[in-house]
């Protein structure tokens, strides 16, 4: 069994990329908690759903991932014939990144139709901003839904979210390919600190740091596109603010392109 021995942080450097991350754990959420049999893990998987709701509100998503899928189909073809490119690696790439695109432009509507068109999400929606507002005695329908048969209450939520599965998986190709896109480098935070400047010619897009589980700190990332800084942080014991470690720290970075 593999066991993993790192903590990973990622910082975003655009903000396409930042919501792209966001969505994705929120996907992952609920597909976790959509699995689960209790009423507080049906309760939970229903409030991801609205949190990604929110999110497709504020951003025109299908537009956002499109563009981005053009910008790594360009930077491919860019590359298609410089010298040591894997071409059978690259057109499996590419192929993958066609039939994505393929997807995205099929879809007709507004990214959540059948949640949008539900009654019970509607009045959870207007509830949910009062604490504890979904209780049974505010909203006998949901109450009534949660105390349904599990084979119910499944067919329910795989109906509500079947809109979001051409979008998880074109967000779950774009951050995978991102990820991959460069290997680690060993590095060494001078008493907890380390500045990365960037190179203005590369199209940057996130930052990774993995640290070895058995150190006692944690990866404070800020900055932008011309220069990131990372600050290893020792979690205080009674409460109070974090402060930057004294002692030098080991972790890999990676600086993610594509």
């Amino acid at each position: 069994m593999f066991v993993n021995n790192t903590i990973t942080y990622e910082f975003p450097l655009n903000e396409r990329i930042r919501v792209f991350i966001r969505l994705e754990q929120l996907f992952k959420q609920f597909f976790l908690l959509s699995l689960g049999e209790s009423v507080a893990e049906k309760r939970a998987a229903i409030t991801v759903i609205l949190d990604l709701m929110t999110l497709f509100k504020r951003n025109d998503l299908k537009s956002e991932l499109l563009k981005e899928l053009d910008r790594q189909a360009s930077n491919l073809n860019k590359i298609a014939n410089s010298k040591g490119v894997d071409r059978d690696r690259l057109q499996e790439i590419q192929a993958q990144l066609t039939k994505t695109n393929e997807k995205l432009y099929a879809i007709t509507g507004k990214i959540g139709g059948p949640i949008l068109e539900s009654h019970l999400f509607q009045s959870i929606a207007q509830r949910s901003s009062i604490p504890g507002g979904t209780y049974s005695f505010d909203l006998p329908e949901y109450h009534y839904w949660l105390e349904q048969d599990e084979s119910i209450r499944i067919k329910d939520l795989q109906h509500w979210s079947s809109s979001f599965n051409d979008i998880y998986a074109a967000i779950e190709f774009i951050l995978d390919f991102i990820r991959d896109s460069r290997s680690a480098s060993k590095e060494i935070a001078k008493a907890g600190f380390f500045q990365l400047p960037l190179d203005q010619s590369q199209a940057f897009q996130l930052i990774k740091i993995s640290l070895d589980k058995s150190l006692p700190y944690f990866a404070e990332i800020s900055g932008g596109k011309h220069r990131c800084t990372i600050r290893f942080m020792e979690p205080s014991l009674d409460d109070k603010r974090p402060i930057q470690t004294v002692n030098d720290v080991p972790f890999k970075l990676t600086c993610c392109l594509f």
